[in-house]
């Protein structure tokens, strides 16, 4: 039988989601909890792969095992189990060819940037000191709905067939002292969604113009993007599935 784990966690203290050698990971923390409270070697395989210091709102996994499951119980038992910076919210069914990766039909990501120095967020939002436009922010996030291929915006060397995706929604808002960037794709590319906000933060410092987004997105080079902002102010908040994967 396939069960689906919904789960949030701090990635402060993680080397990434998925499993590495001689680095700590949430698979790795996961697949250990399961394996004490069920009582048998269980692996898991994630609805993505969070990259160092990359925090998760929500995050699907899935994993196989021969018991019939409680999952109330198997929820409590788990938050027990795991350290305070996992934490479990629902554990169900789904059908056996169900997939936590490849069944996903979207994903949405936060980046914080916090606009003054705060002592309790410098851990979970990227300070910037100067002020940004976000208007023009906002004109060059308008940008993007207008491609598909964003390999400007990919980690060099990485192995993808395609580096098609389709944006959903993209836009900057302000919220208490913070300036935030939501998006929402079908797919993203590794160090995609922190190279876009690296790019559009000198948009908003005037380092570069609205318009030169497209010769960026065009010329397909990482190179001529923008740098790649820190991981501990990106955050995943949102896996969608279709309803029919589910018993």
């Amino acid at each position: 039988m396939r069960y689906f784990i919904e789960l949030s966690y701090n990635g402060s203290g993680y080397h990434g989601w998925q499993i590495q050698p001689k680095a700590l990971t949430v698979q790795e923390v996961l697949e250990d909890a399961l394996s004490t409270v069920l009582n048998d070697k269980i692996s898991v395989a994630g609805a993505g792969r969070t990259d160092t210091g990359v925090h998760a709102i929500q995050m699907f996994a899935h994993f196989d095992t021969n018991m019939e499951l409680n999952p109330n119980d198997l929820v409590y038992k788990l938050n027990s189990f795991l350290p305070f910076n996992i934490a479990i919210a629902d554990v169900f069914k789904v059908k056996p060819d169900a997939h936590a990766r490849f069944d996903a039909v979207r994903r949405s990501y936060l980046y914080r940037i916090s606009l003054r120095k705060n002592v309790f967020t410098h851990r979970n939002a990227y300070y910037i000191k100067q002020p940004l436009d976000l208007e023009k922010m906002n004109a060059a996030a308008k940008i993007l709905f207008e491609y598909k291929d964003f390999q400007c915006f990919s980690k060099t060397h990485t192995d993808v067939k395609t580096y098609y995706c389709n944006i959903m929604k993209a836009r900057w808002f302000t919220k208490d002292n913070e300036i935030q960037f939501s998006i929402t794709a079908d797919r993203f590319l590794r160090n995609m969604v922190r190279a876009i906000v690296g790019t559009m933060i000198n948009v908003g410092l005037g380092k570069i113009e609205v318009a030169d987004l497209h010769n960026i997105i065009q010329s397909k080079s990482r190179s001529e993007a923008g740098y790649s902002v820190p991981a501990h102010g990106l955050y995943l908040t949102d896996v969608v599935y279709p309803e029919t994967i589910k018993l």
